[in-house]
Formats: C-alpha cells, sequence, structure tokens
C-alpha cells in the first residue's frame, strides 16, 4: 500500500501538542494560514483537525510535495488544500494569509536564505498577519542546553551553512520586515515558539 511509504517525524509527533496549545490562543481568530517547510505534512493535518475554521495551505520544495499530498488525501479534511511548491529562494505564492507558521526550518537554511524568506513575507501578508516560528534558538550567542549545542555540531557537519540561529538576529530581520514581537514561549525540549505581528506601518512589499 502506498502509506507504507510516507515519511514520518517523530519529533512531530511530540512537539505537536505544546505548539497546538499556542496557536490556540494566537491563531485564534485567523483563517488563513500559510506553513512554511510542512515537511511529512504531520503539523499541517493535526492543526487543521484541531483548528477547522482555519484553512491550512502546506507548503515545501517540490520533492517533499509527494508525502504531503499522501497524508492529505488519507486525512481528507476540507480546510487542508493541496499542497503548493515554495522554495523561499524562488517564486512566493499570489495569494494573502493571515498568519504564517514553520517548524524547523531556519536552523536548516542558510543565512542568506533566512534573510530571504523575512524579506518576501509582507508579499504575502495581510496587513495584522501573524508570524510563528517553533524550533531551537540562541540566546546572547549560547546555547540554552548542550543537547542544542550537540544539534548545532551534527547541523553544521551536514551543512556548514545550517546551524541554530541566535533571537536577536531573527527579531532584526523580523523588525526589518514589519514585525513586532508578541511572544517568546518556552518549549519542551528547549525549543522556543516565536509569535510577531505585522505592525501597522509595514508596507506590502
Amino acid at each position: 500500500m502506498t502509506s507504507l511509504h510516507k515519511s514520518h517525524s517523530e519529533a512531530c509527533e511530540r512537539n505537536r501538542g505544546p505548539i497546538l496549545e499556542v496557536l490556540r490562543v494566537h491563531f485564534a481568530d485567523r483563517r488563513q494560514v500559510l506553513e512554511i517547510g510542512s515537511g511529512t505534512g504531520q503539523h499541517g493535518v493535526h492543526f487543521a483537525a484541531a483548528l477547522p475554521r482555519l484553512t491550512w495551505q502546506t507548503s515545501d520544495v517540490e520533492s517533499n510535495l509527494p508525502d504531503i499530498r499522501l497524508r492529505l488525501q488519507e486525512a481528507g479534511l476540507p480546510n487542508l488544500p493541496q499542497p503548493i511548491a515554495l522554495d523561499v529562494a524562488g517564486s512566493w505564492p499570489d495569494a494573502r494569509f493571515d498568519a504564517v507558521f514553520t517548524a524547523n526550518t531556519l536552523h536548516i537554511m542558510s543565512w542568506p536564505q533566512v534573510r530571504t524568506l523575512f524579506a518576501a513575507l509582507p508579499g504575502v501578508l495581510t496587513a495584522d498577519a501573524l508570524l510563528a516560528l517553533y524550533g531551537p534558538f540562541n540566546y546572547d550567542g549560547r546555547f540554552t542546553s548542550p543537547s542544542n549545542a550537540a544539534f548545532d555540531e551534527w547541523l553544521k557537519q551536514r551543512s556548514p551553512q545550517s546551524g541554530i540561529r541566535d533571537f536577536t538576529a531573527i527579531e532584526e530581520l523580523a523588525r526589518s520586515s514589519g514585525f513586532a514581537l508578541v511572544e517568546d514561549r518556552p518549549m519542551p525540549a528547549n525549543n522556543r515558539t516565536l509569535i510577531w505581528r505585522r505592525t501597522a506601518g509595514s508596507s506590502d512589499g
């Protein structure tokens, strides 16, 4: 059966509950969410099922879309449209969303890709949109745990341009793209969920 070939992430299974608690609060009045880097699609299915008033748009690079399509087809949720191809350094969807969610992506991208991501966000977001980032972050240039330090070393061995990002650098990028920090919430396993809101004066890019 094709379902046997569907990719599975244990990390998604572990963190989806705590992340959902944050999204229930901050996404309560949201309607159109773009998930960047949906991976296996597990987050999308879980959050769309728990938040049925949201239309949850999954996206990823083209090579990951077959897995996501399979998972979404099996879920059969009306608020989960077909995934779209999105490479942060390429073309972005011609659509507007009132929220963006991405998990465990910034430390996989190169720093130029992270900068490109933030620069492109205003072009796909409504005036009062929210941005939610989940993952590990450094503070004051320091790792928050030995496990994060080991993870960063593993990331750099795999790809020298990747690595855990410093909160201050991400906050500067967010502010330069017209976002104001709403919450920095500690999460299990030395991760964080960062929530920003577009400011009224920010341009549409």
